[in-house]
């Protein structure tokens, strides 16, 4: 059982940016310069912390959260998607004219009661 997933289109655009790139982290701060979008970004420029969270692994990439945006999160189930459009951030994807984007559901009971103990 996965907080996580991610949209077929999506995962083309992880998989382009991987091949120019190498490798990658995804990273959803909850802060300015689109901060509740995921941003990705080579895995060497990310600085992780105590407060970040790894909700799991895209197309290979290790997906963090920092710790406060995942308190109003954990109850969601999260799926990353691609959608045409430039956001204000320094995402790796921004340059291609698109922009990772997130949707999300509940967590069905069992889910939460999985995720969430």
């Amino acid at each position: 059982m996965e907080r996580i997933a991610i949209t077929a289109p999506a995962a083309d655009i992880v998989k382009q940016l991987k091949q120019k790139h190498g490798d990658l982290i995804f990273h959803q701060s909850g802060g300015c310069c689109d901060g509740s979008s995921p941003m990705i970004f080579e895995k060497e420029d990310m600085y992780l912390d105590d407060s970040d969270i790894l909700l799991g692994h895209l197309e290979g990439v290790a997906f963090y959260m920092n710790k406060d945006q995942f308190d109003y999160w954990k109850h969601t189930h999260l799926t990353v998607d691609i959608t045409p459009g430039r956001g204000s951030s320094f995402s790796l994807e921004i340059p291609l004219g698109l922009r990772f984007i997130i949707h999300s559901r509940l967590l069905t009971d069992e889910e939460n009661n999985i995720l969430n103990p």
